[in-house]
């Protein structure tokens, strides 16, 4: 869409991702007080990446805000904008990867990937010389392969009505996977709630299938009328 593009070529775009920066790293510090208990902390906060929840929450606060100041429709650029959300995780999933963090737990599968750089384990608590699970690379083929469904149910949409299902589709998809995924992390310090029975993704995921699964169901309702 013409508006779509204009709208993220703008202004909107820089406030987008500090939305999304200032959000990843707000739920890094809730989940993770101890990022404020020191000056060294703070540095640590600085270079952290943030929380991929946090950072989607920010992006979507900010562009509600822009939208109504603008007064663009809201769900046909939430659709456009959900397949390049997937594939910007991919390349992130990716970075994740070559940095070590958010790696998952040992493991003696024949795909397990070893870590040995000191960089890794000082930053983000990467055990070196284990095998573990590339959980990176698990979540970022799936982020790839949401990709291509999310572009191809867009392009099919936009010849009817986009009312949020392209949105709702992203959002069962990826919390179905990311709960799936977390299973098999190893990062203890990402977050757990109800005494450790669910990390906070997962809690979070759990949230975010029903509100896609309401707003598939009606984006489809809003299409055929």
């Amino acid at each position: 869409d013409a508006f779509a593009k204009g709208f993220f070529s703008g202004p909107a775009q820089p406030a987008l991702v500090l939305g999304g920066l200032l959000g990843g790293k707000v739920l890094l510090v809730v989940t993770d007080p101890s990022y404020l208990a020191s000056f060294q902390g703070l540095l640590s906060l600085l270079r952290a990446g943030g929380v991929f929840y946090g950072g989607l929450l920010g992006a979507l606060l900010s562009a509600v805000v822009l939208v109504r100041r603008w007064r663009l429709p809201f769900w046909p650029l939430a659709d456009s904008l959900a397949p390049s959300v997937a594939l910007g995780h991919f390349f992130g999933r990716l970075g994740c990867f070559f940095a070590g963090c958010c790696y998952g737990a040992s493991c003696h599968a024949p795909w397990a990937v070893v870590f040995s750089d000191p960089k890794a384990a000082a930053i983000s608590g990467t055990p070196l010389g284990v095998p573990l699970h590339p959980t990176q690379l698990y979540e970022a083929a799936f982020n790839l392969a949401n990709y291509a469904f999310l572009a191809w149910l867009f392009r099919k949409s936009v010849q009817g009505r986009l009312g949020g299902q392209v949105l709702g589709f992203y959002l069962v998809n990826y919390g179905v996977a990311r709960f799936v995924i977390e299973f098999f992390r190893g990062d203890a310090d990402r977050g757990f709630v109800f005494g450790g029975l669910l990390s906070t993704s997962q809690a979070i995921a759990l949230l975010m299938v029903p509100v896609g699964v309401f707003l598939t169901i009606r984006g489809f309702r809003r299409a055929r009328t």
